[in-house]
Parts: C-alpha cells; structure tokens; sequence
C-alpha cells in the first residue's frame, strides 16, 4: 500500500538563482531546479502574486504607497505633521517602527504595514496597498488567495504565521505534520533582511551559515514525514533574488527642486529602485521628465509595452501615469523607503541575473511554471489532485 504523503510549499524570500547557482543549495535532496523569472516590484508585489497567481495589474499591488487622495485612509494624520519635529528625531528606524505600529493599530490593518521614510505631511494623499493580511481568508478581497483555495477544497493544511519568524515557522510545521495535515505553506523571511546586508557575492559566513540552518530545518522534516510514515513531497520558492548596490542617485531631491508643488501638480512615490510619477497639471509631465533628464543614463521610462509584458500595466494608471526604473545595482538615495543605501536591493529588471528567483523540488517541474506567478497553478493542481485522492479531515 502506498505511503501517504505531504504536500510542503517552502517560500524562502530573496532566495535567488546566483545564490543556489553559486553554493549547490539542496541539489541532493531538491533535485529538480530551475531559474524563476521574478514578478517585477518588491515583495508587496511578489507576495500577492505568489498567493493568487494574478499579476499585479489584477490584483492591484506594486509599491506599498501609491499617491491617491481619494482613497487615502490618513486625511486626518496630517495634520500631526507640525508637531513631529524635528524630522531627525522622527525619521529614525525605531521610531518610526514603533510609529508604524501605533498607527497600523489604529486602522486596524491587518497586513504588513511600515511608514518606512514617507513623510507624514504627504500620508493624506497616499493610500497603502496591504491593508489586510494576505495569507488570510478573503485577504485579497474577491481575488481567491491559497487559503480559500484550500478551504475549498475542504483540504487539512497548514499557512504558518509571516509575524512569527523562520524558526517558529519549522516548529509549527513539525507539529502540523504530526497532527495530520498533508498540505502546508511556509514562509520564511530572513535570508532576505541578511541578503541586504551581505548580498552575494561572495557568499558571506553569514548567508552559508544561514543557508545550512535552512537545510537543517529541511531536514527535520523530512525526518518528522519518516516517524508519521509519510512520503514528503517538498517544493522551495522564492521570490526574487539581491543585486549589490554599484551606486546611488538623488533623484527625489532632482524633482523636488523643480517649481511643481507636491499634491497639486504632481504626485510621486518615491521606492529604491524606481520613481512612479502622476502628473496632475499640464505642465508637470515636461517638467518632471526634463528634471529626470540627468538620470536617464542609469534608468530608464518604462513603455507601455514593457508594461504589459511584466504584468504591470493598467489604464486607470494606479501605479502610475509613468514609471522611471534604475539600472541594475544603482539605488535612490533618499527615498520614501530609506535614507541611506543598503548593500542589496531588489525591484531592478526582472531579466537582470541578480533579480531571478528559484524553484527547487523532490519531483519534476512542470514546464509551464517559468514565472513568479505560476507557482500558484502549481499549488492549485497539487491541492487539487490531493484533495480528489486523500480523504481529509475538516481542518
């Protein structure tokens, strides 16, 4: 009689393919591996694609701000602005974490939310894309997520908690599979906040080290599927890879200088690696593209065909009426994100060698999964096949 199995989908964030590439991470246990074009944006992008295997354009997630002062849930925190002087004081990480903690609360958000360096005199005309938790059920509002695909299907699975951190997230993924739950989707986040400190390559202590801690934690699981007599099947993802910062750019201050006024004729967000413009005056659009100019020989404007082909475009321009995107390795400093370069960034090209992600598995690949966003049809056929085969439970 044959074993029955479990179903595990690692997404390991910023896991790249120069870094698998360059160490051989797993190729004894994950076998079957292949370079992973990534969704073009940041995690805030990634994430929900992952989830629901819709592109940005659909599911209406790029950067985490967007300049909307019609659907701005912060109207009336601008008015704080005078009072939170001076910006050296509230412009501090720990400060504005904790900041972003006490306002997440107040609204009640239940996803990933930071203030990271917006300024709080523009939050009144910023709406913030990840105001709910996207793991959860109904997360992407009338988009299906992997939870309500699994609920559906009436499957005994397991969604380990973003908030908890790596360690926990093996743990509770232990303890899922002793209980008796066949499909379970981890995720694990800290190879990413190492990989901006010490992006590859070399591959750093740190990143080895880290790297052989992942696999311990595989390991272990492999060993709890062989004590509940259980065949795993373990598929790992990523998202992304890290480029190495090469140099930075002050393009923020570039277009502030110019005459335009922020809020009236001109909207901006300001992310590490690109700049989304909204032009809201007649003059603004030659304005703004004359004052990007200087930069144009590290970046470019993105078209309308590059637009589509990286699933990012929309005619209601809610990302943007144009997006300006850095060269690989080149940053901007400052940004709405941060003050100071990291040593790693990601959100560069897609086709880029450094931007692309990784699928690694016990099973083969099917061919049909190339990008970022077919990882979801992936899951749903498996869950799918596991749910027509193997009774299960209500979880």
């Amino acid at each position: 009689m044959q074993k029955p199995f479990v179903e595990i989908f690692l997404f390991i964030d910023a896991l790249g393919w120069e870094i698998v590439s360059r160490t051989g991470f797993l190729k004894d246990l994950l076998p079957y591996r292949r370079k992973i074009e990534m969704q073009f944006g940041y995690s805030s992008t990634a994430i929900p694609t992952i989830l629901s295997g819709k592109t940005p354009a659909e599911h209406g997630h790029l950067g985490l701000f967007r300049f909307a002062p019609e659907d701005s849930p912060f109207r009336k925190l601008g008015k704080l602005a005078p009072f939170l002087k001076p910006d050296s004081f509230w412009n501090r990480g720990r400060i504005r974490h904790h900041l972003s903690r006490i306002i997440g609360k107040l609204y009640g958000f239940t996803g990933y939310f930071q203030l990271y360096r917006m300024p709080i005199s523009k939050l009144p005309l910023m709406d913030y894309c990840e105001k709910k938790d996207l793991f959860a059920s109904h997360g992407m509002e009338e988009i299906e997520n992997l939870r309500d695909l699994l609920s559906r299907l009436k499957l005994s699975f397991h969604i380990s908690d973003w908030r908890k951190g790596d360690k926990r997230a093996f743990e509770e993924a232990r303890g899922a599979i002793a209980n008796g739950k066949r499909f379970l989707f981890l995720y694990t986040a800290e190879l990413d906040a190492l990989l901006h400190d010490f992006p590859v390559p070399p591959v750093s202590d740190v990143i080895a080290a880290k790297l052989e801690w992942y696999r311990s934690e595989i390991l272990s699981l492999f060993e709890t599927c062989k004590e509940k007599n259980c065949t795993l099947r373990l598929t790992v993802i990523s998202d992304h890879g890290m480029t190495p910062l090469s140099k930075t750019v002050d393009l923020k201050s570039a277009v502030e200088k110019t005459h335009l006024v922020f809020g009236k004729d001109y909207g901006a967000c300001f992310d590490s690696t690109m700049f989304r413009a909204f032009f809201l005056s007649p003059e603004a659009e030659k304005v703004i593209r004359e004052a990007v100019k200087p930069f144009e020989t590290c970046g470019h404007w993105l078209t309308v065909e590059e637009e589509k082909h990286y699933g990012i475009y929309r005619a209601d321009r809610r990302f943007g009426d144009a997006i300006f995107l850095l060269d690989a390795g080149i940053q901007i400093v400052p940004s709405d994100m941060g003050g100071k370069p990291l040593n790693g960034m990601h959100g560069f090209a897609p086709e880029d060698k450094d931007s692309y992600a990784v699928i690694l598995s016990t099973s083969e690949i099917p061919q049909s999964v190339l990008r970022v966003a077919d990882y979801y049809s992936l899951m749903k056929f498996r869950a799918e096949e596991m749910a027509e085969k193997v009774p299960q439970p209500t979880p």
